[in-house]
């Protein structure tokens, strides 16, 4: 019998293991769960250097793992002016003015998550709203959306920006009086912006890269979809690894334009020790819902003009999925429209019919409006719903946006589970909180009408799931002997308490392959 290296004691643990549903302790080795069972069983695999996690009955779950989050962009928007909670538009100006003064100097003013929707205005902030408190630097502010800019006028003179630009697969509004542009940039078009602002060195991308993992772990993630956006961002997680200072896992997801470079980065030949594993390939086939660019079959009801925006041809976007699909990658392309997932579904059947495999795993990321038939051909193609359970809750103006039709049958979670489509959870950080627990909360509270989970459903969707999506179904998801030693120690058992008190709950202790990596104090005994 092994000496453990650590075993947790008088713990609620919910293994998600059919065959042996709840036991009381755990005992690991080498990262590995050596053995489950009740406490007089685990206690004999300690030994003079055992660590010992006396849990005094809280609950233990297979670690959770949120499946969609933009996390070097969490790191650089904790360091940024934060404007969610702002009301108006005169509270942001206000925050940008604060934010300014104690950040002086004529570099650039980045931040996000202003919500219009929010605002007594019930307008967009223009680009005169932001002169009006910064004028003398540039200034570009992110929906909290992530899908529509708002730049300042000096933003806007730095990249060239007037009422003659023309952007495909993005939009440019000008001001109804004048014909100017208003500083609201949607989609494709935020990349001009972009192109102006410096980019950061790698240093300072990995040090958001660990602010935003340490943010993780507190919340009880034991691993992160990691999606990235450069080769910087990728190789600052590798040398995090490398250092190891990277304190859970990570599978990546990876833009198209960085395929040719998988080598160089050296994905395929990390550590054995390594937490990194290359992932999918994150595409993008329409907006949100919230900037009104998600691409519906039909127009917006509080906007019969518009029906959203497609970001690629379909032509295009079937050629970027069979390459992907023809070189055995998985794929995960952002879809909140219906009209985007049925184009998805075309591109992913047309890839299927030439190239079939059997296990590709292919993704549909957030998924928000479907109907029975686009269900259906899901399940029938394989395809696994990415979805984000707080979308429920921020997008509280759905029923205007999309009528009550549609509304009822968006976030479809119960009806893709009966129906035998694979769901995973993430958060879309810094879209939502990283917090997997009001993701869960959302999933099972929220929606206690028809498209809620049951609260083990829901849990599902964050350890036993998330492992099959990241092809680790051997490896994590369950707690049973032969498994990664990934937990979360949490207050409460989430399984029993009243939905509405999952929010509650706190996040006592982290462990990653049988290391703790967060404990709130006094928890870990």
């Amino acid at each position: 019998m092994p000496v453990a290296s650590l075993v947790i004691l008088d713990a609620n643990i919910v293994t998600l293991n059919p065959g042996q549903p709840k036991v009381e302790a755990i005992a690991v080795q080498n990262g590995r769960i050596v053995a489950v069972g009740s406490n007089s069983e685990i206690r004999q695999y300690v030994g003079t250097d055992t660590r010992i996690v006396d849990a005094k009955g809280r609950t233990v779950v297979p670690g959770l793992v949120d499946c969609h989050v933009h996390m070097t962009g969490f790191g650089f928007f904790l360091q940024s002016p934060d404007l969610k909670n702002a009301q108006s538009i005169k509270e942001m100006q206000r925050m940008l003015r604060e934010h300014a003064s104690k950040n002086p100097g004529k570099g650039w003013v980045l931040g996000g998550r202003w919500d219009h929707e929010k605002f007594i205005e019930k307008r967009y902030p223009n680009r005169w709203d932001l002169d009006a408190a910064v004028s003398d630097r540039p200034v570009f502010l992110v929906r909290v959306c992530g899908h529509i800019g708002l730049a300042n006028s000096e933003a806007l003179r730095m990249a060239g920006i007037t009422e003659k630009t023309v952007v495909e697969g993005g939009e440019i509004e000008l001001d109804e009086t004048s014909g100017q542009p208003n500083g609201i940039l949607k989609e494709n078009a935020m990349r001009l912006i972009w192109k102006k602002v410096p980019k950061p060195g790698l240093k300072a991308i990995e040090e958001a890269s660990l602010l935003a993992c340490t943010k993780a772990v507190e919340a009880g993630l034991t691993g992160v979809h990691w999606i990235t956006e450069s080769a910087d961002q990728i190789q600052a997680i590798m040398n995090i690894d490398s250092e190891g200072k990277l304190p859970l896992r990570v599978y990546l997801g990876v833009p198209p334009k960085l395929l040719e470079r998988r080598v160089n980065l050296h994905l395929s030949t990390r550590a054995s020790n390594s937490k990194v594993k290359m992932g999918f390939v994150k595409l993008f086939a329409d907006g949100s819902l919230g900037s009104r660019t998600a691409a519906l079959k039909e127009p917006y009801s509080d906007e019969p003009s518009s029906n959203g925006l497609l970001l690629h041809p379909q032509k295009e976007l079937c050629q970027l999925v069979l390459e992907a699909h023809k070189a055995g990658l998985q794929l995960a392309i952002h879809a909140i429209g219906d009209r985007a997932v049925e184009n998805i579904l075309d591109a992913y059947e047309e890839a299927l019919k030439q190239y079939p495999r059997k296990d590709h795993r292919h993704r549909i990321e957030h998924c928000s409006i479907l109907n029975p038939e686009l269900i259906k051909r899901m399940k029938t193609l394989g395809i696994i719903a990415s979805v984000q359970p707080h979308f429920v809750v921020s997008d509280f103006w759905l029923v205007d946006r999309v009528g009550k039709e549609r509304a009822r049958i968006a976030f479809a979670f119960k009806t893709l589970t009966k129906e035998g489509v694979l769901v995973v959870s993430g958060s879309d950080c810094p879209v939502e909180e990283i917090s997997p627990l009001l993701g869960i909360w959302a999933a099972a509270a929220q929606r206690g009408s028809e498209e809620g989970l049951n609260t083990e459903q829901a849990l599902k969707t964050y350890t036993v799931n998330a492992a099959h999506a990241s092809f680790d179904e051997t490896e994590r998801g369950t707690i049973e002997v032969g498994k990664q030693a990934d937990f979360t120690i949490l207050s409460d058992d989430l399984v029993s308490v009243e939905p509405d008190n999952i929010k509650k709950i706190k996040i006592e202790t982290t462990i990653v392959n049988g290391i703790i990596v967060y404990s709130r104090k006094d928890s870990t005994g």
